[in-house]
This record gives structure tokens, sequence and C-alpha cells, in this order.
């Protein structure tokens, strides 16, 4: 059932909500969720929530954690280790958008009080994670809980595979670094404050090892070459298994932090530089990056700065850039 689990949760087919997997049992809580419990958790395990499809044009991270659980399934790997799997918006998956009416992605706060269909969405899944840490936590547990969100990115990347590490107090344990650095991950991108993504809600609440991780390109589904994320989907099937994951020579990820966002305040508003332009790409001090009738122009300050994630078509309010400068790697 796990092979097609994430086509019957797609076709909004009712599949067996309760079975075996090798190492322990599966069930079925919610629409487009699977929790894995195992019959005995190894020494290694952490529970983990593994998130994909928060953006519904995003199908690679779709596609290799399909790989994960056809494994498990098919005895290649044994559950080890709690698991909650969510695909995020259903909807918006099915038909191959970034959303539907609004960015999910913005939405995880407990105060939330907007109405429609991804704001209740948002509530669904802030639940469901709620519910998984709640009957995961206490002193058994081996480190603190993990939440990988995964994504891809709308544009290429001078780094295309990075993670952002969400503002809260919890501070990154060393071992992540070295985790990704084996799994492939070549940036490292500081949040500056709370920003109410997923993985900020993991970490923000729950004290989660928690990280936003951007895996390439975004491409329909049945057009990703999954070659180079192996080595990720190592590090998600030794998580699954309860094993201690890879790890890999920090030093090799480049570390940046958050100097200001671009947000769109005006309907009349356009970034200055070319929609195709790569994430990481550096601009010079004084370069214009946006025009704004409202807030009006901005200009790189003295020193340089590189855009992630640039975006001129967001809604009002929204985030349209996140201007980045690099940063030493945190203390070990």
């Amino acid at each position: 059932m796990l092979s097609e689990w994430i086509e019957y949760s797609l076709a909004g087919d009712r599949a067996t909500e309760r079975g075996r997997v090798p190492g322990g049992h599966y069930r079925l809580p919610g629409p487009g969720l699977l929790e894995l419990t195992p019959d005995m958790a190894t020494d290694a395990a952490r529970a983990c929530v593994l998130s994909v499809g928060i953006h519904g044009n995003e199908t690679a991270p779709i596609e290799l954690l399909g790989e994960c659980l056809a494994r498990l399934e098919a005895g290649l790997i044994r559950l080890g280790a709690p698991v909650l799997v969510i695909l995020g918006n259903l909807e918006a998956i099915r038909r191959a958008e970034r959303y539907v009416d609004t960015n999910l992605n913005r939405l995880f706060r407990r105060d939330i009080d907007e109405a429609g269909m991804e704001p209740d969405r948002a509530r669904e899944l802030m639940a469901a994670v709620d519910a998984f840490h709640a009957r995961h936590a206490g002193p058994s547990r081996r480190g603190s809980p993990l939440h990988y969100d995964l994504h891809t990115a709308i544009r290429d990347s001078r780094y295309p595979r990075f993670v952002v590490s969400p503002f809260a107090e919890t501070a990154v344990s060393p071992e992540q670094w070295r985790w990704f650095a084996a799994a492939g991950i070549q940036a490292v991108l500081h949040q500056h404050r709370h920003s109410w993504t997923f993985s900020h809600y993991s970490k923000h609440y729950h004290g989660a090892q928690a990280f936003t991780l951007e895996l390439g390109r975004a491409l329909p589904f049945g057009h990703n070459d999954l070659t180079a994320l192996a080595p990720m989907g190592r590090l998600l099937e030794s998580l699954i298994a309860g094993r201690e994951p890879a790890a890999g020579d920090p030093g090799r990820l480049a570390h940046f932090r958050v100097e200001h966002e671009l947000m769109r305040e005006a309907k009349a508003f356009r970034l200055c530089f070319p929609d195709d332009t790569p994430n990481f790409t550096e601009f010079a001090p004084g370069t214009l990056l946006a025009e704004d009738a409202r807030a009006g122009d901005y200009r790189v300050g003295e020193t340089p700065l590189r855009v992630v994630f640039p975006n001129a078509k967001v809604e009002l309010g929204a985030r349209a850039a996140l201007l980045v400068s690099p940063t030493t790697a945190p203390e070990a």
C-alpha cells in the first residue's frame, strides 16, 4: 500500500487505513497523512516529520519520498523510528500549481484566523504535527524531534541544494550540518526573524530541529532526475530506519544570513533584474533592485547583496525576495 499511498491520496481514493510494514505498522490519520510507528524504536531513533508538496508544483521531493516508502514496503529498509509523512497542499498538487488561493507556507501560526482552503489545511497540518509530537514526546526520545520540509525552487540557483534554517530560540544541533553535508546540501540560509513557514512552526512551537530543504528546481511529475538527490534519499531512509545518518564535512557548506526582505506593497511593483536570475546571484553596491509605487525604490547599500527567492508576482504584502550576505558557520 505504501508504494501507492501518494497516488491514492491525490486521487482522493480510500486506502486501507491501517496495516503492517517491515518493523512496525502504519495508519492514515487523515487525507495526505501517513504515520509510521515501529514495533521497537532503535537507540538512534528520532521522532521525525517529513513533509512534501506544501507547494503543489514542487514534485521532486514527492517522488523522492515515494521511493523511500516503496523501499520500506519492499523490506529493503526496516522501520526503526516514528515518522509522520505529510502531503501538504493536495489540491495544488492535483492542479500542478504552487497554490490555489494563497501561499500555504506562510500560514503556520496558531493564531491564524483566515478562512479558505489553504488556511483550513494549515490548521489540519498543525494539529497533526501537534498530536504526533505529543504521542512521541518524553524522556525515552533520543534528542530533539526532527522536521524536514522538502521543496524545490521555482528558479535555478548558484547552490542548487540548500537549506533554510528558521529563526527560533532552539539552537541547531551541529550534527545537522554534518548530515546535510553528507546528503549533498551545498549552502545554508539563516533566517533573521519569524517567518511562519511549516518548518518554522515545528522549531518555534516544538523545539524541533527543523529546516526547509530546497532540492533543485521545480519540474512536473516525470521530469525529475533524482540522481543528484540520491544522498538525500539515503538520509531520509536512515531517519525512517532509526539509523544514525552518514556524516560529511560541514566546512563544505556555504552559510548566508538574511539582511533584508523586499516586500511588495503596491500593484505597481517590479524587480529590476531578469525573471530567470538564479538564487544567490550577487548585486554590487548601488544596484537598483526594486521599484514599488508605495514603498519607493530599493538599491543595494554599501556592501554587495545576493538575492534568494525573487518573485515579483507575489500577493500584495508578501515577500518578493530575500537579500542575503555570506556569514560564518555557527560554532560546533
